[in-house]
């Protein structure tokens, strides 16, 4: 079997459970309006992730770097927050990795 299908279905996957741990944030006190105006974007790129779009992949890699950047400050800045902060910062992390391994696994062959 190939890398492709294995990324893909992992990439789905982190991507449902990055939507969750965003609206996690609730139970570190974060109002649930924030939290939900935080996970909607990621229905953004939905479509092209489950279609297979190399384009998606690739433009969605750029588009983890605000989550990431927003989890690695409050892991450093709100220690009320720091649990929930590392499990979002290791789930974009690897959201991130698996659409690079889709991207890599999918490229075609050249000459």
């Amino acid at each position: 079997m190939s890398a492709a299908p294995i990324a893909r279905a992992l990439t789905l996957w982190l991507w449902f459970a990055l939507t969750v741990s965003l609206l996690a944030w609730i139970l570190a006190g974060y109002p649930w309006p924030i939290c939900l105006a935080a996970a909607l974007p990621l229905l953004a790129p939905l479509r092209g992730l489950v279609r297979g779009s190399r384009h998606t992949y690739a433009w969605a890699t750029l588009f983890a770097i605000p989550y990431f950047a927003f989890a690695v400050t409050e892991l450093l800045a709100n220690p009320r927050a720091r649990w929930v902060a590392a499990m979002s910062l290791l789930l974009v992390f690897a959201w991130f990795c698996a659409m690079i391994l889709f991207l890599r696994a999918s490229r075609g062959h050249r000459g």
